[in-house]
């Protein structure tokens, strides 16, 4: 793999926070971001907006269907595997948008990615440590909280005929989604987390800064070298 572009040698340099869908990703960002003074760099939010705009363009310039499939064949029609495949394979363009968001940054500090696009096989060649990683993943337990208490988990926010059916697909699919990252993470050496809830986010966060390799302002890891 060719060696990425990084004008402002940050993004070898910056932390990156990857894993499953309802680890809690993104308040752990939040949280390293205020406590170490980080730009948080959300890839949901991202994905869901200017990227989705140079998704239509791609489809535009290939000659495909421009709109996106209907909700019945995007979550009723097809099994969880297909699903996680089609994810997967999209990925890798959907990240060369990501680092094009992130060298447009010039901030004089650094910052801090999540989101489940942010892959180990992605991030690691690009790092200079894979200590830059963590890879967060919740247990089963907590995977069934959050589908139970957070409502953009719980159910989705489209119409479709079965939504039980549907809904099973999703958890279905965003596990599969969630294996495949704990096994790049660990064929790569990049740290895995499992997340149960029993520490709270600000223990989560904590946690997850320890593994990181040091960037400016963060705190020590005993042995690090």
């Amino acid at each position: 793999m060719a060696e990425a572009w990084d004008p402002h040698g940050s993004l070898r340099r910056m932390p990156w926070i990857g894993g499953a869908q309802w680890a809690g990703k993104t308040t752990v960002s939040e949280l390293l971001s205020l406590e170490y003074g980080l730009t948080g760099y959300h890839y949901d939010f991202h994905d869901a907006r200017g990227h989705r705009d140079r998704r239509i363009a791609r489809r535009v310039a290939r000659g495909e269907p421009v709109a996106d499939p209907g909700p019945e064949r995007m979550w009723t029609e097809r099994g969880p595997e297909e699903m996680a495949a089609e994810t997967l394979a999209g990925f890798p363009e959907r990240f060369a948008w990501v680092l094009d968001d992130l060298r447009a940054l010039s901030t004089g500090r650094a910052a801090v990615a999540e989101g489940w696009g942010l892959r180990p096989e992605l991030v690691a060649p690009l790092v200079d440590s894979v200590r830059r990683m963590v890879v967060l993943v919740p247990t089963e337990e907590f995977r069934r909280h959050q589908l139970r208490t957070l409502p953009r988990a719980g159910a989705l926010d489209v119409a479709v005929r079965d939504p039980a059916r549907a809904q099973a697909h999703r958890i279905a699919r965003d596990r599969l989604v969630a294996e495949d990252a704990v096994r790049g993470a660990r064929r790569l050496g990049v740290p895995v987390m499992e997340v149960d809830g029993s520490r709270g986010a600000a223990g989560a966060a904590a946690l997850v800064a320890e593994q990181f390799a040091p960037w400016p302002g963060a705190p020590e890891r005993a042995g690090r070298g």
